[in-house]
């Protein structure tokens, strides 16, 4: 694996640090195109470990042996603080990065089967990697709401990876989800709600939808981790409130890095963000 990055001291932190974004592969652009809309005055730089993805079907020590790599090449890029968007890293990986690194805000996503329930959803379909959903995490938020909802979770083994290769993946992807549905057509209560328990999900919910052939609410939990950056940013005096460089400042700067490091690769990410999941 190429470094991006090498680890060292790390320089004064203040609001004109950039935020870091980091996915298994293509699937954060998903969160981060929501953050950048939510935070117009912040810069942004997303790394994608497109080399190793997915994560979804990986064990709990290689996803945290990777999430950490990623998390030296963005803290060499000096980030104030560093999204997690990847439902399986932050729920395998998420707590010990804080305590090695106590020196920056660490946020996560996962399943937002909270909000859906919140929400008043009472017939959930949960969609996220085998990993995800095999931790005792996801085993507890179950739990938790099972007797106000009737939740479905359901594997999704080699999704992400169809999803990382853009548009040209459609043709299989659509496949996939009409073979992997066909049990929930038999369901006596039609689905009100869909948990899209992974990042990449969100790129192709327009196809999920047309394939469960529901107008079941589909939840990403994005706005919210939107809000929590915020909120975590103004208590530690990192948000900024004003552009730099005076009245010409530039725009917001998004930066892309990626593990597999090639110009195709990063075309696409740029491509993704920008215009999303389409083939024009």
């Amino acid at each position: 694996m190429d470094e991006i990055g090498v680890k060292g001291a790390r320089e004064v932190i203040d609001q004109k640090c950039p935020i870091g974004v980091f996915d298994s592969g293509v699937g954060g652009i998903s969160t981060l195109r929501t953050l950048a809309k939510m935070l117009p005055l912040e810069d942004f730089i997303f790394y994608g470990d497109s080399a190793n993805a997915p994560y979804g079907e990986k064990t709990s020590e290689q996803v945290y042996e990777l999430t950490q790599h990623a998390v030296e090449q963005l803290r060499a890029r000096n980030v104030k603080a560093i999204v997690i968007a990847c439902n399986t890293a932050t729920s395998a990986a998420k707590p010990e990065l804080m305590k090695r690194y106590p020196d920056i805000p660490f946020l996560g996503i996962e399943p937002a089967l909270k909000l859906a329930v919140d929400s008043g959803k009472k017939n959930i379909l949960v969609l996220a990697t085998p990993l995800t959903l095999s931790l005792d995490k996801f085993r507890r938020q179950v739990a938790r709401f099972s007797d106000q909802a009737t939740i479905h979770p359901l594997p999704c083994p080699g999704l992400a990876a169809l999803i990382e290769r853009g548009p040209a993946g459609l043709p299989s992807i659509e496949h996939y989800l009409d073979e992997l549905f066909k049990p929930l057509h038999d369901t006596e209560k039609p689905l009100d709600g869909v948990v899209l328990g992974c990042t990449h999900y969100p790129f192709i919910a327009d196809v999920i939808e047309k394939h469960l052939g529901s107008h079941a609410e589909m939840f990403t939990g994005f706005e919210g981790l939107g809000r929590y950056l915020t909120k975590q940013l103004v208590d530690r005096g990192l948000l900024r409130t004003q552009t730099f460089g005076g009245p010409l400042a530039p725009t917001q700067q998004v930066e892309f890095l990626s593990s597999n490091n090639t110009a195709e690769e990063l075309s696409l990410y740029r491509s993704l963000f920008e215009r999303g999941f389409s083939a024009s």
